[in-house]
């Protein structure tokens, strides 16, 4: 691929993208990483949904960084309870319980946009439950991970969308505010850009494509590498 090509632009392949850790970048980025039982929960983010990208592994961005601490750790457990459509009190209701039991010490947590998708979303409620999960999931003395939204739509496709592009600021707001508060690792996507990659977004225009679960393992992985503590 050659370097003038914009970062935002389509490839071919991952092994072409050069958002994409390959596995020995992302090795060497979490040597020492500490962790060893790891666990997702939220959302269908979480779960890794999205439509399949040609080039890429049909792999969710969790299942991906899951495989790159593996590497380091071959004997990390790993735990994911993302489920679709799953609001943040659904969260706390069926998953939280089972994660907290899982006892992590790295946990990542994706909820509260579908409260938004509703009508009549409650951006309050929503920042009160995530404080809720976070809460107990500080709690087990887990390395806390959350990360923000990408701005998707000013991307001509994502039109019948746009409306909600409001409630994701909003929302993206108190992702923020409570990675601050609970001293958790935030990987920023609001302006990432990836947002305006052709092929991004799945065909519901809501999840991203595999080709962009690659990009965000990638990201997290950086995110994460910098909180490990280097002999």
């Amino acid at each position: 691929m050659s370097s003038s090509t914009p970062l935002s632009a389509h490839c071919a392949a991952e092994a072409d993208d050069p958002l994409v850790l390959t596995q020995e970048q992302a090795t060497a980025l979490l040597a020492n990483a500490p962790w060893q039982r790891f666990a997702v929960l939220g959302d269908s983010i979480a779960a890794g949904t999205g439509d399949p990208s040609p080039g890429y592994a049909p792999t969710g961005w969790a299942d991906r960084v899951a495989a790159h601490l593996t590497s380091v750790n071959p004997t990390l457990t790993y735990r994911n309870t993302g489920r679709i459509g799953a609001t943040s009190g659904q969260v706390i209701d069926r998953q939280l319980a089972e994660i907290v039991d899982f006892a992590p010490d790295l946990v990542h947590l994706s909820c509260g946009g579908n409260d938004l998708f509703t009508a009549g979303g409650d951006i309050d409620r929503v920042h009160k439950n995530l404080s809720t999960i976070l809460t107990a999931l500080a709690a087990t003395g887990a390395q806390l991970s959350i990360f923000t939204v990408a701005d998707v739509w000013s991307v001509e496709r994502m039109a019948p969308m746009r409306a909600m592009r409001p409630q994701m600021i909003a929302f993206n707001e108190v992702v923020r505010a409570v990675a601050a508060e609970f001293d958790a690792v935030l990987t920023e996507f609001w302006n990432h850009p990836l947002r305006s990659r052709p092929g991004l977004m799945s065909a519901d225009l809501i999840h991203f494509t595999t080709s962009g679960h690659a990009v965000v393992a990638g990201e997290v992985v950086r995110s994460l590498a910098s909180v490990i503590d280097r002999p």
